[in-house]
């Protein structure tokens, strides 16, 4: 597709994230509108959600309550600084997160994204042990095909090599454990694969290569999104909260995906019943309409910080927009919609059909793994020979042409709906992406 504005807009300047510009640039896909499920191109193409966004519009687009919430809230209080002051509504939300995560887990730090709430989680975490006499635990511990964001602390813990080659060496001392995936033993797996807890055993190996005394956390995603809905085996995520405790090493959850009902639940962690000790949120925070992210933690780690005289700064962190009131009520607003119209309970019960529908991709063309947990899965296709990434990619954009906005990475096609999508609405996308399946070299 041609640039519709192109006598008009001039696309050169903008250096866009994550893109191959220049061949953007030819053929740009160009939005001016979304309500529900649909976008709306400036040439006034209807396309079709498949990933919320960017795994964050979980309430659907323009939800009126959410979008009245933040008018109104900017015209009564523009900013308001997070440092040596606040205002009702971040306290009150601060209340809200914490009661409706995992007992212990009171304590809320508020950033303005995931790549923030990461960074943030592991200053805490190095901060904590520093606090408790422990500064030596400054080693970091990771996952392969783990993405944690684009800050220099997430993409150091992060294990997705294209994100790090021009980086340089990033933080010291950080580790990796394998990736959890194994196509042999994994594929077409429904949920939870029933192989691969051992891997989580690998910690052990890097405690004892490393010794525990120098390992301050373990961050890793209950299932990695951006690396391609790799689902965690049943029973692994157990296992690093078991090992985690033995060592008195903290375990990091990033949920910045799956928080907020993608797998019909506040978080994964109530989920898949694992606690960790510090849990990274943002995306469905707000619905993704005002940028923000908190970082939850259990309230032991913060009382570790608590010492000195009253007045002085436990904690020397913290953001100019931590706590925006624009997205404070985007939050509030956002939390209200999904209580009021049951939609953690509305994905709990759409996940059989979700995963049935998917499934039934599994014959197309070139499709070598279907993979599905919560309201988000993935079809890994094979890749073209000496072309890898080529066939994902020429299904996105495929897709979008017919109408449909779906993720590539790698040969990986990513899927996760708003919260909001039906029964109807699952058969209709599914069925566009499985005509672009029958119909892509």
């Amino acid at each position: 597709m041609k640039n519709p504005l192109h006598n008009e807009l001039d696309l050169s300047s903008y250096w866009m994230p994550f893109t191959g510009n220049r061949a953007f640039k030819n053929e740009p896909r160009l939005m001016k509108s979304a309500q529900g499920l649909y976008y709306t191109t400036v040439d006034d193409r209807q396309i079709m959600d498949g990933m919320s966004g960017l795994w964050c519009c979980n309430a659907g687009h323009c939800h009126p309550h959410i979008v009245e919430a933040i008018r109104q809230a900017a015209g009564a209080l523009d900013y308001s600084p997070a440092f040596q002051m606040g205002h009702p509504e971040i306290f009150r939300l601060a209340e809200r997160l914490a009661n409706m995560m995992p007992d212990g887990m009171d304590a809320v730090f508020f950033t303005n994204s995931g790549s923030e709430s990461v960074d943030t989680a592991l200053k805490i975490a190095l901060g904590y042990h520093h606090a408790r006499g422990e500064a030596q635990r400054t080693r970091l511990v990771g996952r392969q095909r783990g993405y944690h964001g684009s800050g220099f602390g997430g993409t150091s813990v992060g294990g997705i090599g294209n994100n790090r080659t021009a980086a340089g060496p990033m933080l010291p001392g950080v580790l990796h454990l394998p990736e959890t995936y194994d196509a042999e033993h994994q594929a077409f797996s429904k949920g939870q694969p029933s192989w691969g807890a051992h891997l989580a055993n690998d910690l052990e190996r890097i405690i004892a290569s490393n010794h525990a005394s120098s390992i301050a956390a373990v961050i890793v995603e209950p299932f990695a999104g951006s690396g391609g809905v790799l689902v965690p085996p049943v029973g692994y995520l157990e296992r690093l909260r078991e090992i985690t405790e033995a060592h008195g090493i903290l375990l990091i959850f990033d949920e910045v995906i799956t928080a907020f009902g993608r797998l019909g639940w506040g978080s994964a962690a109530e989920r898949l019943g694992v606690v960790p000790d510090i849990m990274c949120t943002a995306k469905g925070l707000t619905s993704g309409t005002v940028p923000m992210g908190a970082v939850v933690v259990q309230e032991k780690i913060r009382e570790a910080f608590m010492t000195g005289p009253p007045a002085a700064i436990e904690f020397f962190h913290g953001y100019t927009y931590s706590g925006h009131p624009l997205a404070t009520a985007a939050a509030h607003a956002s939390l209200d919609v999904y209580e009021n119209e049951g939609l953690f309970e509305h994905v709990r019960g759409l996940e059989a059909s979700w995963e049935a529908g998917l499934h039934a991709l599994a014959n197309k063309p070139h499709v070598i793994d279907v993979r599905n947990i919560g309201l988000a899965g993935a079809v890994e296709l094979r890749p073209r020979d000496g072309a890898p990434t080529q066939r994902a990619m020429a299904v996105y954009r495929e897709a979008f042409d017919r109408g449909l906005l779906v993720r590539a990475t790698a040969d990986i096609v990513a899927l996760a709906p708003p919260l909001v999508i039906n029964e109807t609405e699952i058969d209709h996308m599914l069925g566009i992406l499985g005509d672009v399946l029958d119909d892509i070299d």
